[in-house]
């Protein structure tokens, strides 16, 4: 009994030295090059972490202190922090890569210590046309496993955009997943029987909640959570109130921030702050029963990616908004008074930014979206 106790004290005593040399070794990201940015609460490093991704677009941090970042063209891949990337792990599905299509997010399970599922989300071929899609697998060292579709949006059409595909698990355990409206500027985003501009809550095997919206309408699809959405592309839980808050696309201008509640419409396209592409109006800006934008941009920033920021390295930016530009290479800070934008900052990348996420160590890491893009570690100027 003794000599059970003292291997069960080794092994918690390893497992914990496992976790702190993983936090260690995100902090020591290599800083062979750094480029120093402006912002309004002081200097900040951006250093890259790893090069030569083809247009990467979704990253999750593992606990070994490893990162998984999907590359749009098809391929996940491991990153380490001192910038080594692994070959494209096998065991992928059949995925349409082009236009917008292609891979996108990768989220772990809650429980992925002990089951080591992953799910991400990709453009799958088929009958009709394509769709975004989700599907569960187990993670390996070189491959994944146990593939299993866990939700195809419905019906496929052919098209090459507008496809959402951000991913975010609930405290309870489900899964909202973003779907963009597929690039129809029809009134498919305003019907319930469509996934077409919709995010969707379903359960991690795919089953659907029995408390949805909709699950007891019969002329509508039990997996939507909202509708009326253009094509959301960043989504993140509120740190205090547990809500999702989304962004998405507008045409020309119009981006909008969202607070999304079960059984709500957000409008498009029947209102919006955009325009049609070269000018002429496309809706109103307000109409009764639809809801209107936390916070919108015009001329349109084009949002990818979205956190909000809860650690110590940034204090002055603690509680904040963080939302990555592709039109414009930046990073947008914004202060929050519980759900109005107090303030809104702009911090120039030089490139598009397609993912933010806060680290394990504190330290902000984006996804720039080019066919050489890097991912790319923000610090404080001078800090270790």
């Amino acid at each position: 009994m003794r000599e059970r106790c003292l291997l069960v004290a080794l092994i918690t005593r390893l497992t914990a030295g496992v976790v702190l040399m993983a936090q260690a070794s995100l902090l020591q990201a290599s800083d062979a090059y750094s480029d120093t940015l402006d912002s309004e609460k002081g200097r900040i490093a951006a250093t890259p972490v790893v090069s030569g991704l083809k247009h990467p677009w979704g990253m999750a941090f593992l606990p070994d202190g490893r990162m998984l970042v999907t590359e749009r063209t098809g391929t996940i891949r491991y990153v380490t922090s001192d910038g080594r990337k692994s070959g494209p792990l096998s065991g992928m599905p059949d995925i349409e890569v082009g236009g917008q299509g292609g891979l996108f997010d990768v989220i772990l399970d809650p429980a992925f210590g002990t089951n080591r599922w992953i799910y991400f989300s990709y453009s799958e071929p088929g009958d009709g046309g394509n769709s975004t899609t989700v599907a569960r697998a187990t993670l390996q060292e070189k491959s994944l496993a146990d593939l299993t579709v866990i939700f195809r949006q419905q019906p496929k059409f052919q098209s090459a955009q507008h496809f959402g595909g951000r991913l975010v698990f609930t405290p309870d355990g489900n899964l909202f997943i973003t779907l963009g409206e597929r690039g129809r500027r029809s009134q498919d985003a305003q019907t319930l029987n469509t996934h077409h501009g919709k995010v969707v809550r379903i359960h991690p095997d795919g089953g659907i909640p029995v408390d949805n919206p909709f699950v007891k309408d019969p002329a509508a699809l039990g997996a939507i959570w909202s509708y009326g959405h253009r094509n959301v592309q960043g989504a993140a839980l509120h740190p205090q109130t547990g809500q999702l808050w989304t962004h998405e696309h507008g045409p020309q201008g119009g981006d909008e921030i969202n607070i999304i509640r079960p059984g709500k419409n957000y409008g498009w396209p029947v209102i919006t702050y955009g325009e049609q592409y070269g000018g002429g109006r496309i809706g109103d800006t307000t109409k009764s029963g639809l809801e209107q934008p936390l916070h919108y941009w015009v001329p349109s920033i084009a949002p990818s990616g979205m956190a909000f920021y809860t650690a110590d390295l940034f204090p002055a930016w603690r509680n904040n908004l963080l939302v990555g530009s592709l039109k414009f290479g930046q990073l947008v800070r914004l202060e929050l008074n519980g759900d109005k934008v107090t303030h809104e900052e702009r911090i120039k990348i030089g490139s598009r930014v397609r993912d933010v996420r806060q680290g394990p160590d504190g330290a902000i890491y984006l996804l720039t979206d080019e066919d050489d893009g890097q991912l790319l570690r923000l610090t404080p100027a001078g800090s270790k």
